[in-house]
């Protein structure tokens, strides 16, 4: 398979979420990936069957990758993947701190030995700090870091519904990947890289944490947005929900002529801005839904269409499915084919096939030939 990274070797001693995201995209990327699990398996191939039999969360972050088998507990596991990384270009690992260490694969100690080597630990809180030992899991960042307090509805905090912290952790460590491959390109020298769930997190927390210390403590709103109005859902005429976002006074001033009947509202002191039209919520959204409530939402949207104002659905899941922009593509799994979302980015000259998923252990035997010791996987 062609692609950017191709003839980069990729070794990922990795579960879950995180660190199977970065490796994954790396190998849409056309590297090698070589998935090193537990002789029981990475656990996310364990959390549902909902994917034709295999689970949801591991086809979508593991395609394109060869699995095999190793307790690097054992000498021979332990030597095997010493062999494996002194051919590497990338080495990624998201085990309980300190394990890769306590287990002879630190960081700094496996680019003294291999320094071209880019090494990658991701862990929930930071490789130093009062929380360093803590287990980190997706849901409890999103607590810890205060998402969930921005998150839901006045009454309640809840929950992102994706493993948000997870993703974005293993997207600033495919980013911190590819930024250290140019940099060894032009130095010749790998690079130690480290990526938490807690520092991704917080980082998407930016807005919320400068308006806390400016002054302006970010609250709950459910499907409004916090700082912008009217940005959020509002119910026509039968119940049936649009949402709209007004993000500048030009398309206020458009919102107040062609759907509120009022050119007029646009200069009252309690909404000529969008300060005011957040300090003055209550009073805007009783106006807006005076006006929508009485109107179909089809005839709303070729209103809200012939303003040129932005607006979207509050769709399911099952209307995601049938969504007329919603890529597929087909990736093979040891249960058979899948139908997957297609990835985001698109090329002029055509989307690469998606290599298969691997079923446990697929490549074990090829692996231990080529890297130089005979015999069968691991159990």
């Amino acid at each position: 398979m062609g692609g950017a990274l191709n003839g980069v070797l990729v070794v990922a001693l990795e579960q879950a979420v995180a660190a199977p995201l970065c490796s994954s995209r790396l190998a849409d990327a056309g590297a090698r990936v070589i998935k090193i699990e537990r002789p029981v398996g990475d656990f996310a191939r364990h959390y549902d069957h909902v994917a034709g039999g295999e689970s949801a969360y591991f086809v979508w972050i593991n395609r394109g990758k060869e699995s095999i088998c190793l307790d690097i507990k054992k000498p021979e596991d332990a030597g095997l993947l010493r062999r494996m990384l002194s051919k590497a270009d990338v080495f990624i690992q998201n085990l309980a701190p300190g394990a890769a260490a306590r287990a002879g694969f630190a960081s700094t100690a496996l680019r003294a030995d291999n320094p071209k080597l880019i090494t990658v630990d991701i862990t929930g809180y930071g490789e130093d700090g009062p929380y360093r030992d803590m287990k980190a899991y997706d849901l409890l960042v999103q607590c810890e870091s205060g998402l969930a307090a921005v998150t839901g509805a006045p009454e309640q905090p809840g929950r992102v519904g994706v493993s948000v912290s997870d993703i974005a952790c293993g997207m600033y460590a495919h980013a911190a990947v590819l930024e250290a491959l140019i940099e060894r390109g032009r130095t010749g020298v790998g690079k130690g890289l480290s990526v938490s769930l807690f520092d991704a997190t917080a980082d998407w927390m930016t807005v919320p944490l400068l308006h806390q210390e400016g002054g302006m403590s970010p609250r709950r709103v459910g499907l409004h947005h916090p700082s912008i109005a009217p940005y959020g859902v509002y119910a026509c005429k039968g119940g049936q929900q649009v949402v709209i976002s007004i993000q500048n006074e030009r398309e206020w001033q458009r919102f107040c002529d062609k759907l509120l009947n009022d050119g007029k509202l646009a200069l009252d002191p309690r909404f000529d801005s969008n300060t005011s039209r957040c300090e003055n919520r209550l009073a805007l959204d009783d106006i807006i839904k005076r006006v929508f409530g009485v109107l179909e939402r089809a005839l709303l949207v070729r209103q809200l269409q012939a303003a040129r104002i932005a607006f979207g659905a509050v769709n399911s899941i099952a209307d995601l499915a049938e969504h007329p922009h919603l890529r597929r593509i087909t990736v093979p799994t040891p249960s058979g084919a899948v139908q997957l979302v297609a990835p985001p980015v698109r090329y002029a000259e055509g989307d690469a096939l998606l290599r298969p998923v691997p079923a446990l252990g697929e490549h074990a035997a090829a692996l231990r030939e080529e890297f130089g010791v005979a015999g069968r996987m691991s159990s």
